[in-house]
């Protein structure tokens, strides 16, 4: 089959592509799928690169470091071996089963989530790990997986805009979920443009939240079509002012960076901090007086549990939340894929498609 396959740690160079890549065969409880589309993400840069090691302390550039770690190359902080298949976002065709896994499968459209289970002990996250990263994903013709990380997805949707959802829309949805967001909260969204971000504002305006994204001003109407209530710039220099009264009861970030005690600094009291990613920089000034002086509460977001991708695909089915994808690539034009997305030349998301 063909097929992008990453041979090591490092720039875009790492990528090989392939047109005689073994097809694979599913083993027990799983399932083969013809991939129709899969969606890029952060977790394929940053594994590709190494940028989750301690050693390295820069913003996400997409590029090659001079110091990655050994131990600790990955989100889950331990090697993973090559050559790799990465792609965690598959939507696809499930045209064989393994024993075990129901033959009712076959001929299905389905989509996939991420997180691979030890399914005897589901609930442990210390058991997990992560499609495209602990094992072979779906920047292929064909990949495998185990049928409890597929959903049959009932929609008028193409695989294209299906393929924008699995990875974005349930880190969205976990860090809401961890940050036990209501419609009694205003939610500030910085990088409302990108994947998650856009899927944040979404998210959080369907559970009844206020809303108020940060985002480019080239790229405010695209954003305003996401439904925030309030629309600021990505980095205003007196954030207090642009707020006007504004009274921010949730931060959901994914940006981190220098800018990041700003955030912090207009929280309300009693306000709560939701993250799942540091693509402006990992390194943060923070002033612990802040953080107890007003009863703030910090959550970090990662492990999501089985029923956030159950809930996403409800959502999906009822038309609550919707696509943003920004572009298609070919698969064998994942390395200027994966450019566009690292230079956030689009709003929205990126898939890719055999």
């Amino acid at each position: 089959m063909k097929a992008m396959v990453l041979t090591g740690h490092g720039g875009l160079d790492k990528y090989v592509w392939r047109d005689d890549w073994p097809k694979p065969e599913p083993g027990p409880m799983e399932v083969l799928i013809r991939v129709g589309a899969c969606g890029l993400n952060n977790t394929d840069v940053n594994t590709r690169t190494g940028w989750y090691s301690k050693a390295v302390s820069e913003a996400t550039t997409g590029g090659a470091y001079d110091s990655v770690g050994e131990d600790d190359p990955t989100w889950g902080g331990a090697p993973i071996t090559f050559p790799r298949i990465q792609g965690a976002d598959v939507v696809g065709e499930v045209t064989a089963v393994g024993e075990g896994a129901d033959p009712a499968l076959i001929g299905q459209r389905v989509m996939t989530n991420g997180w691979l289970r030890d399914w005897s002990d589901p609930d442990n996250m210390d058991k997990t790990g992560y499609f495209g990263s602990e094992c072979d994903g779906g920047f292929a013709e064909f990949t495998t997986i185990d049928a409890r990380n597929i959903a049959v997805v009932s929609s008028d949707l193409s695989d294209a805009e299906l393929a924008t959802f699995s990875c974005s829309y349930t880190t969205a949805e976990g860090m809401l979920t961890r940050a036990g967001v209501t419609d009694a909260d205003t939610v500030l969204v910085p990088g409302a443009s990108g994947g998650v971000g856009g899927a944040l504002v979404q998210l959080a305006k369907r559970r009844g939240a206020r809303v108020i994204a940060m985002a480019s001003e080239a790229k405010h109407e695209e954003v305003k079509a996401l439904g925030p209530d309030m629309i600021l710039p990505r980095a205003p220099g007196d954030l207090r002012a642009a707020l006007g009264g504004e009274k921010v009861s949730v931060v959901a970030d994914i940006v981190g960076g220098p800018y990041w005690p700003k955030l912090i600094d207009i929280l309300e009291r009693g306000g709560r901090y939701t993250c799942s990613g540091a693509i402006a920089g990992p390194m943060v000034t923070f002033d612990l007086r802040t953080f107890y002086l007003r009863d703030l509460t910090f959550t970090g977001s990662t492990v999501i549990a089985p029923e956030v991708f159950e809930n996403v695909v409800r959502y999906i089915e009822q038309g609550a939340i919707r696509p943003v994808l920004a572009a298609t690539y070919p698969l064998s034009e994942l390395r200027a894929a994966q450019q566009a997305f690292i230079d956030k030349k689009h709003t929205g998301n990126i898939v890719v498609s055999p």
